[in-house]
């Protein structure tokens, strides 16, 4: 019973910015590596950027400089904010995180609804 759910996404002009949020909840016991990935249409999912639970931090070359993840493990939650977004940003953000449960001695590979981001020009 563990959940990824995510907030934050809408729609914003070029220029703008957006905070996503993604809180994990349920059974865990830890959780070690969170991310977020996106979805455009007609397009692979792709990695963004991700957070260890140590603050490690990884970012796609189309988003550095200009996106920054953070995390609060207290919260069980990542955080991806993004400034100077633009029209190429526009798709369906999904957070990830292999967890594990309380039941669980391995990690399963968790994912979020997506929240849309979309990036008028």
């Amino acid at each position: 019973q563990v959940q990824l759910v995510e907030s934050g996404g809408g729609l914003v002009q070029a220029g703008g910015s957006l905070r996503l949020s993604c809180t994990a909840s349920g059974s865990i016991f830890s959780i070690e590596t969170m991310g977020w990935y996106r979805q455009a249409p007609g397009k692979q999912r792709e990695l963004v950027a991700r957070c260890t639970s140590g603050g490690s931090t990884n970012y796609a070359d189309s988003v550095k400089g200009r996106f920054t993840i953070s995390r609060d493990n207290a919260k069980n939650t990542v955080y991806l904010q993004m400034n100077s977004l633009k029209p190429e940003d526009t798709a369906v953000y999904y957070c990830n995180a292999p967890i594990q449960t309380l039941r669980s001695k391995y990690y399963a590979n968790y994912w979020g609804q997506g929240t849309q981001v979309t990036v008028s020009s």
